[in-house]
């Protein structure tokens, strides 16, 4: 099993999360990124996860802009 590196990991997870808010699923987005944070070494337990919760829970992450900003933004 190849090892992934945590700039590919986060490509992934951009990816994943891009391709659903892509689709005008906001918090599926929000969802999918903040679970792949947690499968990796380089990003399980990373602050921008709490951030994120909070962030999403406080509605500053409600429209498609601010949801792209925070997923493109790790």
């Amino acid at each position: 099993m190849k090892t992934v590196t945590l700039n590919e990991h986060l490509t992934w997870a951009k990816e994943r999360a891009l391709e659903l808010l892509g689709q005008g699923d906001l918090q599926q987005a929000f969802m999918s990124m903040i679970s792949d944070l947690g499968k990796h070494p380089g990003t399980k337990g990373h602050p921008m996860i709490r951030l994120g919760t909070d962030l999403y829970l406080g509605k500053h992450l409600d429209s498609s802009i601010e949801m792209r900003k925070f997923i493109e933004g790790f």
